[in-house]
């Protein structure tokens, strides 16, 4: 009878580990998809630019959570706007220009080049940070979630960077 005892112990310890790994992994991954899904909505503009319409805009007044400004095309079949929206952050200033994209059919810009890559990956960064302690403290597996956590690391870094 000990023996049977012990087995099921062990049985039923390998069961709660399985299913340990198994929701912090599901987690994690969900973390990541939210983070890649936060992070797709702008970064499609900035990357799948081609045939959109790019060119620069002079930010001349930032209030609440928008900047406004003039557009000038530098792209075939763009046109100039007198009046177009950039989400206001950190990396938006008045008074500054900025290599831009607009949305189809919006008024709506979005930074293009490196910069504008690297800021429309932040939610992808902060993600990937914070999958790296569920992938550590839930599922013990400590080398990938320094793989993850310097990856988003990097990714913040080089954002912070880029826009200074």
């Amino acid at each position: 009878m000990p023996a049977t005892a012990s087995t099921a112990r062990q049985a039923s310890g390998t069961a709660l580990r399985f299913g340990r790994v198994a929701v912090m992994g599901a987690l994690a991954a969900l973390i990541l998809f939210a983070g890649v899904w936060g992070s797709w909505g702008t970064a499609q503009h900035v990357m799948l630019a081609k045939g959109r319409e790019s060119g620069t805009v002079r930010v001349t007044r930032c209030a609440g959570d928008t900047c406004t400004g003039p557009f000038t095309p530098s792209s075939a079949g763009a046109r100039a706007r007198a009046h177009v929206e950039l989400d206001s952050s950190v990396a938006v200033r008045a008074g500054s220009v900025y290599e831009v994209v607009l949305k189809p059919g919006t008024g709506e810009a979005v930074r293009s080049g490196p910069a504008g890559i690297l800021l429309a990956w932040l939610p992808l960064g902060g993600a990937l940070l914070l999958a790296s302690v569920v992938v550590a403290g839930g599922m013990r597996l400590t080398r990938p979630a320094w793989v993850l956590g310097l990856a988003g690391a990097g990714l913040l870094t080089a954002a912070f960077v880029a826009v200074r």
